[in-house]
């Protein structure tokens, strides 16, 4: 079993029995869809919402949830996973500085752009850990879909 790394602002895919995990999720949002019949997972680390916040017109499609949660459909997709068998797990958002608005923070931000764009895709959400002030590293296997979420000095959670 191999564990595939996803870095900041990228995207992949696993197949059973790989997982694939990203580190150091603050307020950036790591989305993972899952096929369950093909034991596919893949998972998109999303720094930004909108790729209206993109500083040129070439970009990283992964760094924004507009752009970077329909490519991950496209990848596992074309890695074999059916569109109507995807399920999404989510975690991270956090507000990670004390003078950030919780309400308008980029991590809250965030949270909202992945689950608008998941709606519009027609993707159900099944489970997340997001907000809060702490910092999250995720693993997603490929052979179950379960999510873990380790954060310093609390519980290992699975989702």
């Amino acid at each position: 079993m191999a564990v595939i790394k996803v870095g900041i602002a990228d995207s992949n895919v696993a197949k059973a029995p790989d997982s694939i995990c990203t580190l150091g999720l603050g307020s950036c949002v790591g989305v993972t869809l899952f096929d369950d019949a093909k034991k596919i997972v893949g998972m998109v680390h999303v720094m930004l919402p909108s790729t209206e916040l993109a500083r040129s017109s070439s970009y990283k499609k992964a760094k924004f949830a507009d752009s970077g949660v329909p490519e991950l459909v496209d990848m596992l997709v074309q890695a074999g996973a059916s569109r109507m068998r995807l399920k999404a797990k989510m975690a991270g958002g956090a507000r990670m500085f004390s003078f950030e608005d919780s309400a308008k923070g980029i991590g809250q931000r965030n949270i909202e752009a992945c689950k608008e764009i998941l709606r519009k895709l027609g993707i159900p959400i099944i489970a997340e850990d997001t907000g809060g002030s702490h910092g999250r590293t995720i693993e997603a296997f490929s052979d179950t879909g379960v999510l873990e979420v380790r954060t310093v000095s609390k519980p290992v959670i699975r989702i």
